[in-house]
């Protein structure tokens, strides 16, 4: 999965924003589980790109909620 753009998910929308980041964390979890269990993974820096894209998210979602609270 590449790394998504914040123009990309800006232009999603809401359900398929929350879909995704279901698909992300899921990935995440199967990652981290991996690596904690000894194991290793072809790219370790996928974990580190899978929490930004995570944190990225987040942000424009609550940015979406903070804009339309403040222009009630």
């Amino acid at each position: 999965m590449p790394v998504l753009r914040v123009r990309e998910i800006r232009q999603m929308p809401v359900e398929e924003r929350k879909k995704k980041l279901d698909e992300i964390r899921t990935e995440l979890v199967r990652l981290k589980t991996t690596v904690a269990s000894g194991g290793t993974i072809e790219n370790p820096g996928r974990i580190k790109e899978l929490r930004k894209t995570v944190a990225r998210i987040l942000t424009i979602e609550k940015e979406t909620v903070a804009g339309k609270g403040a222009s009630q």
